[in-house]
């Protein structure tokens, strides 16, 4: 992996990373696309950048996070994938990874879930009723639906469902506005992510060398920085806007991923 490669994926993360789009998708088909040998390095790259992103949650949702009232909820949904994650980290690291049909294939069953959600979801006529908006919040989420958005989560031990995307489908489906949902996901991500960062490290030790652990660095950069671009862009599109572009976007991709590289 040279510079170049460095800085293409850590945009590529950095910027699918809160999208319902899969960055670790987005990455193994980048990967592939560039030619990049999936080497113990460059999955563990790819991991471990992914706490650059979740550094730019921590600094545009710095007093949200603050609040104690809503870390029950977030613990109590990120306790399904963490033992999942925790029981599969060989199989999902040595076997998912690698398979890039898996990949294309979770990208167009999601996408086919957010077009069928956003169509049939009871609410949809109340996204942008603003009485909506003050009665739903990430405090107001019952403990029953944050468990329940906690098992959506787990979907994403599949390369290609999305993290943020199948945390936003479960939230969705109870019915709460997409703007939470979203925000929802942004705070989730944070012991989710620092959890499989910290179990990846761990596993590694950071056995890397001086030039590996520079590319790590401007990994990290990047994707902190674009990742505060996508958080502020995708807040402000779901108020006026529904998934169903990034359902559509999620199956286009898949099917020409497909046609160009799997057959």
């Amino acid at each position: 992996m040279n510079l170049f490669q460095t800085i293409l994926m850590s945009a590529v993360e950095g910027f699918t990373e809160f999208l319902p789009i899969s960055s670790t998708g987005h990455l193994i088909l980048s990967a592939q696309a560039l030619g990049i040998e999936q080497t113990d390095f460059v999955k563990s790259f790819l991991i471990i950048i992914q706490l650059g992103a979740i550094l730019a949650v921590v600094l545009l949702y710095f007093k949200t996070l603050l609040n104690t009232k809503i870390w029950p909820q977030i613990l109590i949904a990120f306790i399904p994938s963490a033992i999942i994650g925790f029981i599969l980290y060989n199989f999902i690291k040595d076997v998912l990874l690698e398979n890039s049909f898996i990949v294309v294939l979770a990208l167009i069953i999601g996408g086919i879930a957010f077009i069928l959600i956003e169509y049939f979801n009871k609410n949809l006529k109340n996204q942008k009723d603003d009485r909506t908006e003050e009665k739903t919040s990430i405090e107001s989420i019952s403990y029953k639906n944050a468990f329940i958005i906690g098992l959506f989560q787990i979907m994403s031990v599949v390369p290609g469902t999305s993290r943020a995307g199948s945390s936003i489908l479960g939230a969705l489906i109870l019915g709460i506005n997409r703007k939470t949902a979203a925000e929802f996901s942004f705070i989730l991500a944070v012991p989710t992510i620092f959890g499989a960062t910290v179990l990846d490290i761990a596993q590694t030790k950071l056995a890397f060398n001086s030039d590996e652990l520079f590319l790590l660095s401007i990994g990290f950069l990047g994707s902190f920085l674009f990742a505060l671009i996508s958080i502020k862009w995708l807040i402000k599109y779901v108020q006026n806007h529904t998934f169903i572009a990034f359902g559509v976007y999620r199956i286009i991709l898949g099917i020409i991923f497909y046609i160009v590289f799997l057959r």
